[in-house]
This record gives C-alpha cells, structure tokens and sequence, in this order.
C-alpha cells in the first residue's frame, strides 16, 4: 500500500499527533499480533514523530521500528476529543487505529494524552459540546469517550487528562476545586470500568520552576500518579541550565513538589539549537544525567519518556500564541515587548529536539540513547 499518510505534529506547551489517511482499512488494534521481539523496558519511552508532514505508510512503519529498535517500551498518542467523536455517539478511529497498530506490532505501551486542559486553553471539544467553561464540561460524556477509547485500545495503560495544567490554574485558582470534583468523579467511574489504567494530570516542571507554581503541584495533586514535562528553559525559552549540576537539580524538585506518589517524566528533552543555546554535545550530555537519574529513583518513576524522535524543519514547529505568556520585558525601544520573541525560540527549540535531525542523520545522542535502555533491560 502506497497510501499517503499526514503525520503532522504541532505543538506549543502541549504536543498533538494527527494522521489524516486518505485511503486505508485497519483492523482495531486488538486484532493484530504483535510479533516476536527484544526485551523492552516499558518504563522508558520515545516520542515517536516524523520529520515531515506527509510520509507513506511504509515509511511510518520504518519510523516505528527505528524507535523500537532502540529498546524502549512505550510511546506517546496525543489525542484530542474532536477527532474521534466529532458527532455525539459517533466515533471516527480510522486515524487513531493506524497508530494503535505500529504501536501493538511493536510491543510498546502508550501513554495517552487525552485533553481536557491544554496549557492555557481548555479543549478543544467537538462542535456539539461547545466551548463550555470548566465547570461546564459534561462528566457523564468525558466518561464515556474514555471508556469507548479505553475498551478499543487496551495496550493504553496510562492516561494524561490534562497538560501544562499549571499554565491555566496560574490564572485560575479559583476554578481548581471545581476541576478536582470533575476529575474525581471521572477518575472513579473510569477506574471502576478500567481498574489497570493509571490517570494523572501533567505539569511543565520548568514553568512551575520559573514561576514559583508550586503550590499548583500541590493543590491539584490528586490521580494515581504526578507527570511533568521538562525542558532546560528560562521564561524566554532559551536554554539556561547546564546538563549536569543544574539540569539534575532540577530533576530532583520533583519529589519535594511530589512526596506521596510517583512521579512520571511525560516529556523530557534537550535541544540542539544554536538559536537557543543548545548543542549536540550537551544533549549527550543531559541524556547520560537523565538516565543517571531515572537509574538512582526508578521505584519511584512510573514511566520516563523522551521528547522526541525526530527534528522537523525549521520553521515547522508552529507554536499556538494562546498557549505562550502573552508579554515579555526586553527593555524600552528592543521591539520585542511581545509573545513572538518567545514563540521564535520556543518552536526552534522544539524543531530541534529530536535524537535525529530532520535528514535522517542520527545525532550522538541516539547512540547513548540506545546503549543505556539496553543496559536497563
């Protein structure tokens, strides 16, 4: 089959996958044999991605295998409501199911990023539901599309119901009690129906660290577990710590913000733009401390996943406005008073966050990568 797959990635503070299919039949996941393969540690993941926006199914199959082949165990699907239930009762899987499968026929578990909270914003909802404000959002039916994708796809093991959550609270505490009954009562009628699915929320541990959000870890500290994205950022975007002392610390506030549960790295990552002060040689670096330290606390780590597989072009990396601070202070008369300067260099670093670049070359990085999860299997 030759048909052409869209495998775009956009992302701001969260990340979504869409696969537009033009023409395809797939069997629902479950059907599918997994094939006989290496010991994988489902602990550790990769966020798999590809380098360009349209891409052949066999092609999105090779990209799968490569990220296999490295000894992981799990990947990320970012799945919005919109797309699977885009008429009440509904439900439109041909997308989801084809990356379902390369999951399933590569042994790997998937952590599901199913939004409710997207940084800033709620949503997005489908058409019929609306835009509701949170104390609006419909619990019987966020059940219900839960359980429905739950039921289809049972290699989900983990669910993140909402990313960057700090990002909206910061300006919204008043809304947390009224999100806590919402995700209690979910997490409860999910649990009774899926009693093995784990559900957290997710957190940007460097906003929580730049910001001084902490009492927002605490305060919504509720699920079976506590997920955080890093990256080694300033407010600006730019890299500002170094991969060892510095990054490692950082790593380390997360059980002082969490010190009843466990912790899950959701996203981690170090980029290799120049734009922001990232380089080859200190993603190597902050890749050997990363796993030190999932090594030195891995009781205490329900899953640890990279962000990402692959570079995309620069320029391609477009980042939402309404997910990004709305105005920065750079001094009188610089003209960049405004989000752009800090969109600029969030979508560079994140272009370049891959284990490989965009041509297909794999960084050094890649090799350390591979060689320490195998030392972990």
């Amino acid at each position: 089959m030759n048909s052409k797959v869209i495998a775009g990635i956009g992302v701001g503070i969260t990340i979504v996958i869409v696969v537009s299919i033009l023409a395809i039949t797939s069997e629902p996941e479950q059907n599918v044999v997994a094939p006989q393969t290496l010991p994988k540690n489902e602990k550790i993941g990769l966020v798999i991605n590809t380098p360009t926006n349209e891409i052949t199914l066999q092609e999105l199959e090779k990209v799968y295998e490569e990220a296999a082949s490295s000894g992981i165990g799990r990947s990320n699907v970012y799945l919005f409501w919109n797309l699977v239930e885009p008429e009440k009762n509904e439900y439109n899987f041909r997308d989801v199911d084809v990356l379902m499968t390369f999951n399933r026929k590569n042994n790997l578990q998937v952590t599901l990023y199913f939004s409710i909270i997207n940084g800033k914003t709620l949503g997005p909802f489908p058409n019929w539901i609306g835009n509701p404000p949170i104390q609006n959002i419909p619990a019987d039916r966020l059940i219900n599309i839960l359980d429905v994708i739950l039921t289809r796809y049972n290699i989900v093991d983990t669910v993140i119901i909402g990313a960057d959550v700090n990002a909206y609270f910061r300006y919204n505490e008043n809304k947390i009690p009224i999100y806590k009954e919402l995700f209690n009562k979910m997490y409860d009628e999910i649990k009774e129906k899926h009693p093995d699915v784990k559900i957290a929320n997710s957190f940007s541990l460097h906003d929580i660290i730049n910001k001084n959000l902490e009492h927002i870890v605490s305060e919504l500290n509720i699920g079976d577990f506590i997920a955080f994205t890093y990256f080694p950022v300033d407010t600006l975007y730019e890299i500002s710590k170094n991969p060892h002392d510095e990054a490692r610390a950082d790593l380390e506030k997360m059980f002082k913000l969490v010190p009843d549960k466990n912790i899950a790295l959701f996203e981690i990552s170090w980029s290799t733009s120049n734009f922001v002060g990232g380089s080859e040689g200190a993603q190597v670096d902050f890749v050997l401390q990363a796993f030190d330290f999932y090594n030195d606390n891995e009781p205490k780590i329900e899953f640890f996943t990279w962000y990402r597989q692959y570079d995309k072009l620069e320029g391609t990396c477009i980042v939402d406005p309404a997910h990004v601070e709305g105005q920065v202070s750079v001094g009188g008369g610089s003209g960049l008073g405004s989000s752009e300067f800090v969109i600029e260099r969030l979508s560079n670093y994140i272009c370049s966050a891959g284990l490989i670049d965009s041509d297909g070359n794999k960084k050094p990085a890649w090799t350390e990568f591979e060689k320490v999860i195998k030392q972990n299997q």
